[in-house]
Order: structure tokens, then sequence, then C-alpha cells
């Protein structure tokens, strides 16, 4: 019995805007629009700075990340799973709706965070965003860490902080043993996740580039995508485990 080839699915912002959560680097990402944003999730300014906190916490009670639902792009990389084909994904998302959709906790690599988490600085204890802003709500405007007083922060690796090693590791063995390499919805600028698509090419996996813009590796792929994500990953997945 032949084994099943393993697929690795890359996903940026752009397999979620279908699901309301706007992209960062794109024509009408956030960073384009409200440069001044990014200053929020620089950690330095972070830590340092109770009124970056304050904001901070702001943008996180307008954010709409903890209200999004999968789409068809994230429940079609879930039934790939379900119908017994070896998938893991490798995520620059923080948004958790892989899990959502489907996939097992275990299958999803989240190189940068969670954004339905916090993490205190000081003591690393962890609690729930969702808990998080209901003390915001309550009128606590930069709440404190409940085990030790310490500075609360998303559970997402902001600006000037090191992704983990262990998750990174995981992605890079993850791109080094896969057949097929899926790079949806990301403009493939951010190292080191973008690093993963070449080192999967080099080890022999067959690449699939799908996003609406040009990337630095399309002239890596074996297949270049441009229709929308929504549509373009459900019918191209039903090849893949047609295949």
């Amino acid at each position: 019995m032949s084994q099943l080839p393993l697929v690795a699915v890359l996903s940026g912002a752009g397999i979620s805007t279908d699901s309301g959560i706007p992209d960062y680097r794109g024509p009408q990402g956030l960073w384009r629009r409200d440069p001044e944003a990014q200053k929020l999730v620089e950690y330095e300014a972070y830590v340092s700075d109770p009124e970056i906190r304050r904001r901070s916490w702001q943008m996180r009670r307008a954010n709409r990340t903890l209200h999004a639902e999968p789409n068809a792009a994230h429940r079609a990389i879930a039934d790939l799973e379900r119908s017994g084909v070896p998938v893991r994904v490798i995520t620059q998302n923080v948004d958790g709706l892989h899990q959502l959709a489907g996939l097992p906790e275990r299958k999803v690599l989240e190189l940068h965070g969670t954004a339905r988490s916090v993490v205190c600085v000081g003591c690393g204890a962890r609690s729930s965003m969702a808990e998080a802003l209901a003390r915001v709500e309550a009128g606590e405007p930069d709440p404190e860490c409940l085990v030790c007083g310490g500075i609360l922060k998303s559970a997402t690796v902001m600006f000037g902080e090191r992704l983990d090693p262990e998750v990174l590791g995981e992605a890079l063995a993850v791109a080094k043993a896969c057949d097929l390499f899926l790079a949806v919805g990301t403009s493939l600028q951010v190292q080191p996740a973008a690093s993963l698509v070449g080192l999967a090419a080099e080890h022999g996996a067959r690449l699939i580039i799908v996003n609406a813009e040009e990337t630095p590796y399309d002239a890596l792929a074996a297949e270049v995508v441009r229709e929308p994500i929504g549509t373009a990953l459900p019918a191209l997945l039903a090849r893949v485990a047609g295949a």
C-alpha cells in the first residue's frame, strides 16, 4: 500500500479576508491604510509606554478577529484532512480559523502566535483574550496580569520579538518532508515564513501559489493561481483529493 503524499499549506492574511479580517500588506492592507497602527504591535514600545498599551487594547476591542468565522477556504483544508490526506498547516495568521474549521490543533503551526490568548510578559501566565477584553469593557484601560501584576499582551509575536524556535523548527521539518506545498494568501515577503517555500522546493515538493498579487517565489511554482481564494482553493483541493 503506497503512502499518501504529505500536503503542507502555508497560509497568510489573504485566506482570512473572506471572513472579514483585513490583510496587512495588500493594496487595501492595514499597514498601508494606517501606518501608525504598526506602532501598536511593536514590543519595545508596548512594554515601555502605557499609552501605547491603552491604545492597543482599544484596537483589540475594535478588532473583528474573535468574531470571525471560517470561510470556504479554511473549510476546504479541513475537509481535505478529514478525507484521510495527511495535511499540515503552517500559518502566519493569528486568528485561529483553521482550528475553528475543524483542523486538529496539533496539525496547525501558528508561526506568529494567536490573538485568542493573552500572556504576561513577566511570569508567562496565559489566559483568554475574551476574558482580558471583558476587563477592558468593564473599565480597565490596561489590564494587569492577575497572577503577578505584570504587563499583559496578546499571545502573538509582536514586531521585535523572536518566533518560537520550537514552532519554527517544526515548520522547517514539514517544509522539507512534504510532497505538495501550497502557499495561500501570502505575499511571501516576511521571513522566515517565506523561506519555507524555497526550502520545500529544494527538497522536491511541488509548489503551488494561490495569491492575488505576484510574489518573489512565483518562478519556483509549478502552478500560480490568481483567482479569489474562496473559490479557487476548494476547487484546487478537490483536485488534490481526487488525485
